[in-house]
Formats: structure tokens, sequence, C-alpha cells
């Protein structure tokens, strides 16, 4: 068992880019994921389910309609299923997202930012 430890601070280490979730765990149906965040991404809504978002570093914003919800080290939020948003981020930020598997990180928008989740090697 002792194999299926993981260091989240390691896993960062070995993302390269922006906007490219790495699949850290499993937990029953869910993916527990990783991503660097940087810029802005696309306006989406992921209508079947929540969107957990955790901050390890850095200082995110989550735009939605209503207003901005600015997260900063190990600030924890949830986007609620079918609410439109956009990550932003000025510098890069690191973060943990919890979704159910094979949610898509681009949600109903699609475009050049969708992304397969890729596995640490």
């Amino acid at each position: 068992m002792a194999e299926n430890v993981r260091n989240v601070l390691d896993a960062f280490d070995k993302i390269p880019a922006p906007w490219q979730p790495h699949r850290l765990v499993s937990v029953n149906d869910y993916e527990v994921k990783l991503a660097k965040i940087q810029g802005e991404f696309v306006w989406h809504a992921h209508h079947e389910t929540d969107e957990l978002f955790m901050v390890i570093d850095g200082e995110l914003t989550i735009e939605l309609r209503d207003g901005d919800v600015v997260l900063g080290p190990m600030d924890v939020f949830v986007v609620p299923k079918g609410v439109e948003h956009r990550p932003r981020a000025e510098g890069e930020v690191r973060a943990i997202l919890i979704e159910p598997a094979g949610t898509v990180n681009t949600g109903d928008a699609g475009g050049e930012l969708t992304a397969e989740v890729r596995e640490f090697s």
C-alpha cells in the first residue's frame, strides 16, 4: 500500500504548464486533480456536478456572473452545478480540484483549452 502514497507538492513540480489537469488519485467515482492556473480560462458551467477548488498557493479569482470570489492559500470554494464561472489568476496558482471522473475541464464551453486529464508518470 505504501506505493499509493502521493506527495502533493512533489506532484505540482511535475506539471509543466497551466491549464493541464493531472489526476493525483481517485476516490470512488471522483478524481482529485492538481492544476496550475495562470491567466484567464473560459466561461463555462458543469450542468451535472459541483466543482471544488482548493488553492494551495497563489491567488485565484473565480468570476461568477453575479460577482467574483477571491481565494487565497488554503481557501476552498465549491461552484454549484450549473453555475457559469471563469477561473482567473494574475500569477501562477496551484490548486486542487475535486469532481466526478470524466468531468471535462471546460464544461459546456469546449474550445482550445479543453484538456484530457493527464496521469503523473
